[in-house]
């Protein structure tokens, strides 16, 4: 019963295969290969345009990488309160783009506030040499919530950035996740709808580590390309990446496995709700779940051996625990799991 995160479970079987069948002969490095190439004319087929396509080993570079690009060292990227890059990057964007500075923005279920994003961007002190400069807007997508951009609100942050002259990029670690939900073809949360670069996670969904920078503008693709040299992250034997990226797009693997993580989650979900002294703190539309008991049913579970995180203190005597559910998760896991929350629930209200 690990539900701590969607990284705990190991890499699904065709992965694995892809990456043995990568392993044999000798091919040109730093992405020089055929396989390499073939998974950015795979994206370009996948997304309906052509792409460029910089492979990263962890969603911390792809999202740092991308900003950067985004980003000059004085500008002001505007984010979620509680986004991935403000939350749980350990300065990374900051960092890489030289200082630029996070501007954060609320909003109810992990989802910024467009109306707030407009007003802030609308007021922001253009050329006024004392104040960061406007450049970027970052839209997680799942959110840290488990939440979803629906595609009017992605092109509502789409139009919005071309109307303040400023770049879009997604944080796409549970990109799969999101299209699942929304059942709506990737491009019509990206690049149409405004996204300039997407980073396009695979670790969280069936993968040992490889992130895809897909870049939808041609003219941030030379930036690009230094950027991830200069940073480190330019691996030379790029095509242990690619190989694992060509497998979780194959045959649509990657919207599988994330249906089944989502399939998984709504299972709980719909177990949880019906329990006394349970709720929900966001909407379940991925595969990440918020759950507000009462401290005596926490460490019920946690007696039991249930793995989460403790989150928040909503009120007195509560806890928010957070669970996440996996390409991998057992529907008799999740049962199982229920059972002991069945227990601990009425165990929390005596």
């Amino acid at each position: 019963m690990n539900f701590h995160s969607d990284h705990v479970v190991g890499a699904h079987p065709k992965v694995m295969e892809a990456l043995v069948a990568a392993n044999q002969g000798s091919v040109p490095s730093y992405g020089n290969d055929p396989v390499s190439a073939a998974l950015e004319e795979d994206l370009a087929v996948l997304f309906g345009r052509e792409v460029r396509v910089f492979m990263t080993p962890t969603g911390t570079a792809a999202n740092a990488l991308s900003l950067a690009a985004l980003t000059p060292r004085w500008g002001a990227i505007y984010a979620h309160s509680e986004a991935h890059v403000e939350m749980d990057e350990c300065a990374a964007p900051e960092f890489y783009t030289g200082g630029a500075k996070l501007s954060l923005v609320p909003g109810d279920h992990g989802r910024m506030d467009l109306d707030q994003l407009a007003a802030r961007l609308a007021a922001a002190p253009r050329g006024f040499v004392h104040a960061a400069q406007p450049a970027a807007i970052t839209l997680t997508q799942a959110t840290e919530a488990g939440t979803v951009y629906t595609p009017d609100q992605v092109r509502r942050a789409g139009a919005i950035a071309r109307e303040q002259g400023v770049r879009l990029h997604m944080d796409g670690a549970r990109f799969a996740n999101a299209c699942v939900h929304l059942g709506v073809a990737p491009a019509e949360i990206t690049w149409d709808a405004g996204v300039d670069v997407l980073s396009f996670g695979s670790a969280k969904n069936g993968t040992l580590g490889a992130e895809a920078v897909v870049v939808f503008d041609p003219e941030l693709a030379e930036a690009m390309g230094y950027l991830r040299k200069r940073a480190g992250l330019l691996i030379p034997k790029m095509r242990f990446l690619s190989a694992q990226f060509r497998a979780y797009l194959a045959g649509d693997l990657w919207l599988s496995l994330a249906g089944h993580a989502n399939a998984m989650a709504t299972r709980l979900a719909h177990g949880l709700q019906s329990l006394p002294g349970v709720s929900l703190a966001h909407p379940v539309e991925a595969n990440e779940l918020f759950v507000d008991l009462a401290e005596p049913a926490v460490a019920a579970l946690e007696k039991a051996g249930a793995g989460f995180y403790r989150w928040a203190e909503p009120a007195p005597g509560a806890v928010r625990i957070r669970l996440v559910t996996s390409w991998a998760t057992d529907p008799a896991e999740v049962d199982r799991f229920l059972d002991h929350a069945s227990i601990a629930a009425v165990h929390g209200r005596r």
